[in-house]
């Protein structure tokens, strides 16, 4: 399937955002037809799983391209930051968010909209969870931990 509906793990979070795991470089392609304004990449350049060229697709069609390279080995409060001052640039935009597979966006997002009273705890859980177990995965549980603690929270 082309454009973003098709692309691994996707989630509609609300009828401007959406999120995925990768997308092929033909549902890249699709996505200014979309009508998508700006997409944000968490997934390190030089990924196995990157798409070389997804900059220079996304950006050909006139679609914002942000890359927040999120080490899924090592989140940092700095990524999460970064993450935050760009969703709140966004705001009102066409946006979709995606990583590998949504593990990476599907925190960074739920942390976000928790942070910014978007949604609940339970909201936030449910999308992560929804996805994947990062309690699998000891630095995403203690990342999460730690933001919610307040470490990556920024006021």
């Amino acid at each position: 399937m082309t454009g973003a509906e098709g692309a691994f793990n996707f989630r509609r979070i609300d009828a401007r955002l959406t999120t995925s795991g990768l997308l092929s470089p033909e549902q890249l392609a699709s996505l200014g037809g979309e009508g998508y304004e700006a997409v944000v990449d968490l997934l390190p350049a030089g990924d196995d799983w990157a798409v070389a060229d997804e900059p220079r697709i996304v950006r050909d069609q006139g679609i914002e391209y942000v890359a927040i390279p999120v080490d899924f080995a090592a989140p940092t409060h700095d990524d999460l930051e970064r993450f935050y001052g760009v969703m709140d640039a966004l705001q009102g935009r066409t946006v979709h968010v995606h990583c590998a597979a949504n593990y990476r966006v599907s925190v960074f997002y739920g942390l976000y909209a928790l942070a910014r009273g978007q949604w609940t705890r339970e909201q936030a859980d449910a999308l992560v969870h929804g996805l994947w177990d990062p309690g699998e995965y000891p630095a995403w549980a203690s990342f999460i931990a730690d933001a919610r603690d307040g470490g990556g929270e920024p006021a």
